[in-house]
Parts: C-alpha cells; sequence; structure tokens
C-alpha cells in the first residue's frame, strides 16, 4: 500500500472529524488516521456519538498489530481521563506507535494531558500539523470549552432590502424551499435552537430538525430554548408540542439583567453547565440585536432572497450601534447561492479596545 505523508492524513483525519457534527455533543468531533511504520494507512476512525469510542480507538481496532511501530495523526490532543470511555492516550502506548501527530491540544482540563503521558512513555508527539484547518472544524466545541459558554451562530432570513417580513407581518416564506431545507440541515450541527418570545407568539415555530419534503424528524433533536423573560409562551405553543426538549427560559429561573429582562451571559452560562455547545440563535431580530450588542455573537449565517419589500420589519432591530463608527464589521467568510437564494456566511471582527 503506498504511503502517504502526515500532512495528507491530518487531512483526512479533519475530514473525518466533520462526520460527528451534531452528534458527539458535549464532546469534541476528532478524527485520526493510523499509518505503519512505512506510511501507509492502517486505521481511520472517527467520534461518532458521545459515549462511543473515541475516534484512536476506532482507528486501532481497524489496524490492530499494524498500528506497533507507527504514527496516529489526530486532530485533538488524545484524552487522558476515564470517562465513559477510557483513556486513549493509555490504548495509543499499549498498541506501541512510535508518534503521535496532533493538530490542537484539548483545552479541557478535565480531559488534557495525553500529550505529556505519550512523551512520558517515551513516544514522539508534534503538535500544530493543520491546527488552524482543525480549529475551523471543531470550532464550537473548542470555543465553548475555552470560555464556559456555548458557540453562538445568528441565523436570520431576509430580503434584498433587509426586510424579514412584509409590512402586513406576514413571512412565509421569504426565502425558497432549498434555503429552509439548507437551515434545517444547520440546526442538525448544533445543540441547542434560541428563540425569543415574541417570535413564538408570532410565528409559533417548532424549530425541530426535519426533513421539509415528508416532514419526517431528525434522529437528534437540539434543544428548543424560549427567552422569556415574564413567561409569556403559550400553553400550546408548537415548542410545548413533545417533539423535542424545551426550555423556557425565564428571567426568574436565569437571572435578569439591568432592564429586567433575562440576563443573555446567564442564559449561555446555564446553557453550557447543560452541556450545550453550540446555540443557533433564530428570532426575533430585537433578540440578536441585545445579543450583537452585548457581543456575543460568534458567526452569522444570513439567507438572503432576490426579492423587495420596500417595507416591513427588518431583520434587525437596535444591535447598540448609534452612528457609523460603531458599526459592527463582518469579516465574509462565505457566500452560497442556495437555489435562488444567497446563504452569506461571516464573523464579528474584534473590537481594539
Amino acid at each position: 500500500m503506498t504511503g502517504v505523508s502526515v500532512d495528507e492524513a491530518m487531512r483526512r483525519a479533519i475530514e473525518l472529524a466533520a462526520r460527528g457534527l451534531g452528534t458527539t455533543s458535549p464532546n469534541p468531533v476528532v478524527g485520526c488516521v493510523l499509518l505503519d511504520a512505512a506510511g501507509a494507512v492502517v486505521g481511520e476512525g472517527f467520534h461518532a456519538y458521545a459515549g462511543g469510542p473515541h475516534a484512536e480507538i476506532v482507528a486501532l481496532a481497524q489496524a490492530g498489530e499494524r498500528a506497533r511501530g507507527g504514527t496516529a495523526v489526530v486532530t485533538l490532543e488524545p484524552c487522558d481521563h476515564t470517562g465513559r470511555t477510557g483513556p486513549c492516550s493509555t490504548a495509543l502506548i499499549q498498541a506501541g506507535v512510535a508518534r503521535v501527530v496532533i493538530a490542537v491540544p484539548d483545552p479541557n482540563p478535565v480531559a488534557s494531558g495525553g500529550a505529556a503521558t505519550l512523551r512520558a512513555a517515551g513516544i514522539q508527539v508534534d503538535l500544530g500539523v493543520r491546527a488552524a484547518e482543525a480549529e475551523a472544524g471543531n470550532v464550537a466545541w473548542l470555543t465553548s470549552m475555552r470560555r464556559g459558554w456555548p458557540y453562538v451562530i445568528w441565523k436570520y432570513a431576509a430580503t434584498l432590502d433587509g426586510r424579514s417580513a412584509a409590512a402586513d407581518g406576514t413571512s412565509m416564506w421569504i426565502t425558497s424551499e432549498a434555503a429552509r431545507m439548507d437551515v434545517h440541515a444547520l440546526r442538525g450541527t448544533v445543540d441547542a435552537v434560541l428563540v425569543g418570545v415574541g417570535t413564538v407568539l408570532a410565528d409559533d415555530p417548532r424549530l425541530t430538525a426535519r426533513n421539509l419534503r415528508d416532514g419526517t424528524l431528525a434522529i437528534r433533536q437540539p434543544l428548543r430554548v424560549v427567552v422569556d423573560s415574564a413567561g409569556r409562551t403559550p400553553a400550546d405553543a408548537r415548542v410545548r408540542d413533545g417533539a423535542a426538549r424545551t426550555w423556557i427560559a425565564t428571567a426568574d429561573e436565569v437571572g435578569a439583567g439591568p432592564d429586567g429582562r433575562v440576563d443573555l451571559p446567564a442564559l449561555l452560562a446555564a446553557l453550557h453547565s447543560r452541556g450545550i455547545r453550540a446555540v443557533l440563535l433564530e428570532g426575533g431580530p430585537q433578540l440578536a440585536g441585545a445579543f450583537l450588542a452585548a457581543g456575543l455573537v460568534d458567526k452569522i449565517v444570513g439567507y438572503v432572497a432576490p426579492r423587495l419589500l420596500g417595507a416591513g420589519p427588518a431583520a434587525l432591530v437596535d444591535a447598540g450601534v448609534t452612528t457609523i463608527a460603531e458599526a459592527i464589521d463582518l469579516e465574509l467568510t462565505d457566500v452560497t447561492q442556495i437555489g435562488p437564494d444567497l446563504r452569506i456566511t461571516a464573523l464579528p471582527r474584534k473590537r481594539e479596545g
């Protein structure tokens, strides 16, 4: 079998890791490729679901004795603790690998330390191969673990002139079925979908991840979160239908900010404590504005329809900007056509000072 370079193996490991998006939380996505002593691929694996075997264990099972004297190429530092599964560092040592190549160190103090354990056992450890790519593929989990609250993606749909609904309040549908299906795929990659009570009262959304063509629900459903300071969510609202777990987050339970509404940093901390690592913020415009004004949005995914309304509610309200100098600058990372619509992905730029 033809040998491959460590760089090529890491690229493959990053591809494998992506297969776990949406199913591994609160654990990270991880991919692993095992090379034998001659550099041939003898095992591959990825972490598929929380509580299941880790990427290294899957790859080692494929490789068997061929792993001895070889190289393990892994996107995240092998864990060094016993949880629902044993430590991957020990498994690699017992398999007799000679070298472990790691893209990103583990920021979780509970699981980190694998690199040190491997080195202590006489195994060569190299860090940083394709680190930026591995980081991007695992950004939600890494960000959440480093700072203690979830990675927040604001998703919105609007016309080309920035309207989220017509003047009479109608909004079904701003974007095409293709774009809406893309949104449901996006929901399937996060742990929670979050809206304000105003959206529930106006639109009565289900907030589930499903196939729009036949209505079937995805096997794994994100937690539905309604930010409802005063507890106004109706008893018969569709978010209470039992199709997925729901949390009505009130100011009494979470804590109130100076304005008497749910304190957003406290809300995110509470979600993190529940194992939520990635949140999709879907509505409405005032809640999105509050998150942006507080600097709590990490990524923006906008679906822009080639339509004009000229009047009606804006997609964003009061993000704390009063003058052009305070505008929230964005870094565009992707623009893709989805059916007739555009999906624009952007990252808020960090402000100086």
